[in-house]
């Protein structure tokens, strides 16, 4: 007895081994992977990065191609994405976790929520063409990218949101409704303040992957250059992923350089939004131990 004990404790330690080598071996060859893509992106961008590469807009020369619309128009899709899919998502949430009956309906649409988080962001830009495109006659303008982006990435805020919430401990629920306090008061004061943490980490993470999107402004037929900032939600617009896309295909060696300082740009706006839901959370977490 003591034998077959014996072999089977040697089995698992053996297996614990493997798998930690696979493992470990795993992630080494991811860190170098990235680390070869962030080393041919910088040897090939750096370069590039000057003043004007921000002041120029889009141009046929690489030597005069710069983001100066794509970076505006960028940031003024994300003006139209942040509110709408923040406002949309946490509602939805709040609405399925406290006020919905759980039944098989509830389960039906939740279910449906997290498949909708793994549909291909192409099928998001042929409903933003069918439906806001289209159907509401808003063109290829920022509101109609705006509120496609908000369908494509509010999914994934919802799942956030809603494990967000489900991780409030009920004995602050009860403790509240013991003192006397409402269902809305018991969400706006006791719940909300819990979960804002979390919230805000998935959102900005959902924010990232919106950002980053080309595939649903090229179905909506956002223009790769233009020579105008936009003027409004109804103005038309190029986005950084469309004029990184637009040089990494031209034939000049050229325009991969520009292409690199391009992405290089999109990847300091993508860790920066990381470092700030970082931010948020750790806030988050003092707040409470404290």
């Amino acid at each position: 007895m003591d034998n077959n004990l014996l072999i089977k404790t040697n089995r698992r330690i053996v297996k614990d081994s493997i798998m930690k080598w696979l493992f470990g071996t795993a992630s080494f060859l991811l860190i170098v992977l990235i680390a070869f893509l962030f080393y041919g992106i910088g040897a090939d961008g750096v370069g590039r990065l000057n003043l004007s590469l921000f002041t120029n807009f889009g141009s046929r020369f690489p030597e005069q191609a710069g983001l100066k619309a794509a970076l505006v128009g960028t940031l003024s899709l994300m003006a139209v994405v942040i509110p709408v899919s923040m406002f949309i998502g946490i509602c939805s949430a709040i609405y399925l976790e406290e006020y919905a009956v759980k039944n098989k309906w509830t389960a039906f649409i939740e279910m449906n929520i997290s498949n909708l988080a793994g549909v291909p962001s192409v099928v998001f830009g042929l409903l933003g063409l069918t439906v806001f495109s289209r159907a509401l006659f808003l063109g290829n303008s920022i509101l109609a990218a705006g509120l496609t982006m908000s369908v494509l990435i509010l999914p994934i805020i919802i799942v956030a949101s809603q494990e967000a919430i489900r991780s409030v401990p009920d004995n602050l629920r009860e403790a509240s409704y013991g003192m006397g306090a409402t269902k809305w008061q018991t969400i706006t004061q006791v719940i909300m303040p819990s979960s804002i943490g979390s919230i805000l980490t998935g959102s900005i993470l959902s924010f990232s992957r919106a950002i980053g999107e080309t595939a649903p402004l090229i179905v909506l037929g956002i223009p790769v250059i233009i020579q105008f900032l936009p003027t409004g939600p109804l103005s038309t617009f190029t986005a950084l992923p469309m004029q990184i896309y637009d040089w990494a295909k031209r034939p000049q060696p050229e325009f991969a350089d520009v292409a690199s300082a391009g992405i290089i740009v999109l990847l300091v706006i993508l860790v920066t939004m990381n470092a700030f839901a970082i931010y948020f959370r750790n806030k988050a977490m003092k707040k409470l131990q404290n």
